[in-house]
C-alpha cells in the first residue's frame, strides 16, 4: 500500500513537472541534460510556483496543509512560491454529509437533530484537518446560533501515513536539490508534524480559544467566540457563530465604514499585547482566520477564529524579546548584541563589537521606510545567517513567533502599505516595560 501511494506521488509529480523542477536544480546539471536528451519531460506552460501548488492540491488534505505551512516560511522560500502556496488556505474539498453526521453521533451518542434545532449540512469552511458548519442549538440547550467544527474522519491514520511519505520525499529533496541542505526540508517536516498532531484534538483547540477569550475580555480591539463546553469533544467543537467580513476583503470593509489604517494599527497592538502581556498568542493569523466586525459597538474589532495553533512564551522570553525590540527600535545595536550574550544565546566569548556591526548591517537599511518597502522574510533570513556566523542558538519557542510576525507583515501590507510598524509598536513596548 505504501508503495502504491509513493507511486501515485511520483506520477502526480511527473504530471506537474515537479521532477523536472528538482532535477534542474541539481548542482552538476548533468542529470538535467540527460533527461532532456532522452525526452523524459513534456512541455510545461505553467510557472513553477503554480505547478507546485497544483501538485500538493492533487495529493490531498495533508499535503495541502503542508503547503499552507510552507507558505508562511517566507524566510526560506522564493516570493513567487510563497504567494502561490498561500492560495491553499481555503481550497480543500469538504467531506460528505453522511460522514459529518457519523462524526456527530460518535461524539454525542445521539443524532445531530437531537442536539441542534438547525444544522446546515453545507460547510461554511473546509480545511485540511476539519470543516465548519453553521447550526443552532435546541431551545433546551440554549438556542444559540453556533459554529460547529468537525474533525475529518480517520485523520490520525492518514496523517501518520502521509507524514512518513513526506519525510521520505524530504530526504530525497535534501540529496537532489542544490538548496536542500540549507533549507533542511526534513526539519521542516518534523516541525509540521508536531503542530499537525496538536490540531487533531479539538478539546485542546477549545481550551486555546477559551484562554484567548479570557485574556481579551472586554477588549476594544479583539473578539473571541465563546466555547460551549457541554458540546465539545476531541472530534467536535461548538462555539458562538461570529458575524463579520474577512480581513482580506478591503473594499467590503471600507464600504462598511471601517478605517483600514486604524485596523492595521490595532493589529500591531493586538499582536504585541498577546506576546508581551500574556505570553500566549494566536500563531495561525493568516487572512482566512481573521474577520472584522462591522455591526453596532463592535464595528472595527478583529474577530479571531481557528485556535488549533498557539504559541507560548516564558517571562524570561518576554523580557529578552522586549529588550531586543526596544533596543532595535532605538537603533541601539550594541544593546541587542549584549542581550544575546547575557541571555546565553550567544557564546560568552562573542566579540560584542563585531556582533553589533553585523546586526547594524542587517537592520539599518529598513528604518524610516513604510511597510511596503520592507520584507521581513529577507530581514529574518539575513538575521538567521548572522546568527549562524556568531553561533547563536536558535530558540525553538520563538519559531512560532517568527511565523506569526510574517503573518502580521502580510496583513499589514494588505491593510495599510504606508504603516510605520516601528513607530506604531515602540510606544506600546515602552509602556509595557
Amino acid at each position: 500500500m505504501r508503495l502504491l501511494r509513493l507511486a501515485k506521488i511520483f506520477s502526480v509529480a511527473h504530471r506537474h513537472g515537479i521532477d523536472q523542477m528538482l532535477v534542474e536544480h541539481e548542482p552538476s546539471g548533468r542529470l538535467a541534460a540527460l533527461c532532456r536528451f532522452l525526452h523524459l519531460w513534456r512541455r510545461q506552460d505553467e510557472p513553477e510556483a503554480v505547478r507546485l501548488r497544483l501538485f500538493l492540491e492533487s495529493l490531498g488534505p495533508i499535503f495541502v496543509k503542508f503547503g499552507q505551512v510552507l507558505s508562511t516560511r517566507r524566510d526560506l522560500l522564493p516570493r513567487d512560491i510563497a504567494d502561490e502556496l498561500a492560495k491553499l488556505q481555503d481550497r480543500v474539498p469538504p467531506f460528505p454529509a453522511e460522514q459529518v453526521h457519523a462524526q456527530i453521533e460518535a461524539a454525542y451518542g445521539r443524532s445531530a437533530a437531537e442536539v441542534f434545532a438547525e444544522f446546515d449540512e453545507t460547510p461554511v469552511a473546509s480545511a485540511s484537518v476539519a470543516q465548519v458548519h453553521f447550526a443552532r442549538l435546541r431551545p433546551e440547550n440554549g438556542g444559540h446560533a453556533v459554529a460547529v467544527k468537525i474533525l475529518r474522519p480517520a485523520m490520525e491514520g492518514v496523517i501518520a501515513y502521509d507524514l512518513g511519505l513526506l519525510d521520505a520525499l524530504a530526504g530525497v529533496l535534501e540529496t537532489v536539490w542544490s538548496d536542500g541542505k540549507r533549507l533542511k526540508p526534513r526539519e521542516v517536516v518534523a516541525e509540521f508534524a508536531k503542530y499537525l498532531y496538536d490540531e487533531l484534538d479539538l478539546m485542546r483547540e477549545a481550551a486555546n480559544a477559551s484562554q484567548l477569550r479570557r485574556n481579551f475580555k472586554d477588549s476594544k480591539l479583539l473578539l473571541v467566540p465563546e466555547v460551549y463546553w457541554d458540546f465539545c469533544s476531541t472530534s467536535v467543537m461548538v462555539m458562538d457563530r461570529m458575524h463579520g467580513i474577512p480581513i482580506s476583503h478591503n473594499a467590503a470593509l471600507v464600504a462598511a465604514g471601517v478605517s483600514l489604517s486604524e485596523l492595521s494599527r490595532a493589529g500591531v497592538e493586538i499582536f504585541f499585547t498577546q506576546v508581551f502581556r500574556d505570553g500566549f498568542f494566536h500563531a495561525d493569523m493568516h487572512p482566512g482566520n481573521i474577520f472584522v466586525a462591522v455591526e453596532g459597538e463592535d464595528r472595527g474589532k478583529y474577530i479571531a477564529l481557528d485556535f488549533g495553533i498557539v504559541g507560548t512564551l516564558t517571562d524570561d522570553d518576554k523580557n529578552y524579546l522586549a529588550q531586543n525590540f526596544l533596543a532595535f527600535f532605538r537603533r541601539d545595536y550594541k544593546r541587542v548584541a549584549q542581550a544575546h550574550v547575557e541571555a546565553g544565546w550567544a557564546p560568552a566569548d562573542t566579540r560584542v563589537d563585531e556582533f553589533e556591526a553585523a546586526i547594524r548591517a542587517v537592520c539599518e537599511p529598513i528604518f524610516d521606510r513604510p511597510l511596503h518597502e520592507i520584507s521581513f522574510g529577507k530581514v529574518l533570513l539575513r538575521l538567521f545567517q548572522t546568527s549562524r556566523r556568531f553561533n547563536v542558538e536558535i530558540q525553538p519557542q520563538l519559531v512560532m513567533l517568527q511565523k506569526t510576525l510574517l503573518n502580521i507583515e502580510g496583513l499589514g501590507r494588505q491593510l495599510d502599505p504606508e504603516l510605520d510598524l516601528w513607530k506604531t509598536a515602540k510606544p506600546f513596548l515602552e509602556r509595557w516595560m
